[in-house]
């Protein structure tokens, strides 16, 4: 039995694999402690399945604590030590502005603040020691006099010699036992000393904070007769609890990494490997592009305004979910999010206080949601509510409530089409060429009007859409990376060099993986001399020159649109990865059963009657719009010119009518 629970905005969601078959069920989240939440989503899969905690033989789990702490700018009391002169480093930052024409828009403050930032004297340079490292036992004194919880040691070059980082974690933590150190080159590795500071200092920052969560966690499954949990990383892979503990960096996209996770599983499972993957979730979209069936991945990234130098799925995230607020703004113009309701008190149609109009209840008063079929997790909801709600900013715009929720609805869909541009057209990929992979308790819901906007022409709709990455958890695999930054270039790049470089970073995943017969796997990233920024380049451990600039000048070439065979090139960093692969699953059977009736709805402005299918759709079902397919855990709106069928799976596959 294996089991992924995947904490969102709204709802907990769970899914217990058992003997080739899948359980799910979900609950709502508990943003006070979100581990209470995955303990009554827990108790609810295994009531479902009918087995005891006890047969459980692996948890896999996503969560959102790292993410919420970054967005809201929560920390830990950290200090800084940095080499003496650079103390300021983050805060200075790369002198450019976070947008072009707000000269008033700011970068987030840096989360430690100037009278806990700490000069280290030494230095390092290229070839070693310059000016050894001093007064490391005063130094670490000083640190402790103001009381940090946490603190973030990053010194210059330190990529290249962690010498002296090694030398001042080792007197820090005999310092302060209790507070939490993170390195630089253990949680980064690589050069640009702004990124690999920033990056340092969010770890330390929020290393305390996942800690003590993943600290009751364990208490609580170790009490319920469940194994410790495996948790996700922002790159895809699974660790143990105690290096996620460590470096809650590595966390901040657990959530959305499991979405793409289960994305990509169904991709390849329904034989369609290009897919561009749409989760809507009750607070925000996240969306990423499948390339023959992987996830497309990035070296490193930017959240909440903060650097993050780590590899990761490339996942875009907008607040558009169904629990987003509509409102109007100063100018008079209807807005939709980022905003949310939340779990608590949720939309307006929840029935627990909120009366903020929200998607939701746009759906709901449109007709695409039943007033009399509870949601996943059990939510009744209140067409009344949802009116009141709609009906009191309709009064403001001056519009009719039903024209009020259309309006809603329009302005939610281009938020997030134009977060799936982001993710194709403006970075050279045509989205006619991917279907369109809707998952999520709302993206069903929405996918048609955003497939009308991108012109695709065929839709993917897992069965399990609404849990979709409680059940990537499950079959993600274990991995741990580890880079080096070496800048290798003229005569000093030749195989022999990265041969060396490459066997050194396997034997150090290996090892934190805890599996020294791991599969591993290479990135080189590599640019022209001159050049600012790298291509990664995928390659096996032991690639020729030749080899690897052949393929950086096909990347160049698709990339920019030319290539340069006369300019010198130069290998920055090697990536090695090591992983175990993730469990195998096969995809629900195919088994199904509902019922029909009709409902009447408002569909492109003019009244409809909806054919509704409630239940679990066997496989061989033809579907045809106009009709609203009522899934376990989500909802699947088909309009008129859709139609297609249920396959072997259970997957739902809908195609535009020629």
């Amino acid at each position: 039995m294996l089991l992924g629970v995947d904490v969102g905005g709204t709802f907990t969601d769970a899914v217990l694999a058992v003997d080739g078959r899948i359980a799910t069920a979900k609950a709502p989240t508990t943003p006070h402690d979100q581990s209470e939440g995955v303990m009554a989503a827990v108790a609810a899969v295994l009531q479902s399945a009918g087995r005891p905690a006890s047969d459980v033989e692996f948890f896999a789990h996503g969560m959102t604590v790292a993410t919420n702490a970054l967005l809201e700018g929560r920390a830990a009391r950290t200090a800084l030590v940095a080499t003496k002169g650079f103390t300021d480093l983050i805060a200075l930052g790369r002198q450019n502005r976070p947008e072009l024409y707000r000269l008033c828009a700011a970068r987030p403050e840096p989360f430690v603040p100037g009278e806990l930032r700490f000069g280290a004297t030494e230095r390092t340079g290229p070839d070693g020691v310059i000016e050894p490292l001093a007064g490391t036992e005063e130094l670490a004194r000083a640190v402790a006099a103001d009381g940090p919880e946490a603190i973030a040691v990053v010194l210059l070059h330190s990529y290249l010699h962690p010498e002296h980082e090694l030398e001042l974690g080792r007197a820090l933590g005999e310092a302060m036992p209790n507070a939490h150190v993170s390195l630089s080159h253990e949680v980064v590795g690589t050069f640009r000393e702004f990124e690999r500071a920033a990056t340092t200092e969010v770890d330390a920052a929020l290393s305390p904070l996942l800690r003590r969560y993943l600290t009751r966690l364990v208490e609580r499954t170790g009490d319920a007769d469940l194994p410790d949990p495996a948790v996700m990383q922002s790159n895809g892979g699974l660790i143990d609890t105690a290096a996620a503990a460590s470096h809650a960096s590595w966390t901040v996209l657990s959530g959305p990494a499991g979405g793409a996770a289960g994305a990509a599983f169904v991709a390849r499972a329904v034989e369609q490997p290009n897919a561009l993957c749409f989760d809507m979730g009750g607070t925000s979209c996240d969306v990423c592009v499948v390339d023959q069936g992987s996830v497309q991945e990035r070296s490193a990234g930017e959240i909440a305004g903060r650097p993050l130098a780590l590899p990761m799925l490339a996942v875009h995230t907008v607040g558009a979910g169904g629990g987003s607020i509509a409102w109007r703004d100063p100018g008079g113009a209807l807005r939709v999010g980022p905003q949310s309701a939340g779990a608590d008190p949720g939309p307006a149609c929840y029935g627990r206080g909120g009366a903020e109009p929200t998607v939701t209840d746009a759906n709901l008063l449109l007709g695409y949601l039943a007033p009399d079929s509870p949601l996943a997790g059990g939510v009744a909801l209140d067409l009344d509510a949802a009116g009141r709600a709609i009906g009191a900013l309709a009064a403001t715009l001056e519009l009719e409530p039903l024209d009020c929720a259309a309006g809603i609805i329009r302005v939610a869909n281009a938020e997030m089409t134009r977060a799936l541009r982001v993710v194709t057209i403006e970075r050279g990929v045509d989205p006619r060429g991917y279907v369109l992979l809707a998952f999520g308790g709302a993206g069903p819901l929405h996918a048609a009007a955003i497939a009308d906007e991108l012109k695709i022409d065929r839709i993917v709709c897992p069965r399990a859409s609404g849990v979709l990455a409680a059940l990537g958890l499950v079959v993600s695999p274990r991995r741990r990376d580890v880079q080096r930054t070496v800048l290798l270039s003229g005569r000093s790049l030749d195989a022999g060099a990265i041969v060396e470089a490459v066997g050194d970073l396997s034997a150090r995943a290996r090892d934190a993986l805890g599996d020294p017969q791991a599969e591993t796997d290479a990135v080189y990233e590599l640019r022209y001399r001159g050049q600012g920024f790298e291509l990664a380049i995928a390659a096996g451990p032991s690639p020729s020159v030749d080899d690897l600039r052949a393929k950086f000048e096909a990347e160049h070439e698709d990339r920019y649109g030319y290539s340069d065979p006369d300019q010198a090139l130069e290998l920055v960093t090697i990536r090695v990865s090591a992983r175990t692969a993730g469990a195998h699953v096969e995809l629900a059977s195919a088994d199904g059963e509902g019922r029909d009736s009709r409902r009447p709805a408002v569909l492109g402005g003019e009244p409809i009657e909806l054919r509704v299918f409630r239940g679990t759709p066997p496989a061989g079902m033809t579907i045809d719009g106009p009709m609203v397919l009522e899934l376990p855990e989500s909802t699947l709106l088909v309009p008129p010119g859709w139609s297609g069928e249920v396959d072997r799976t259970g997957t739902i596959l809908l195609g535009r009518q020629r």
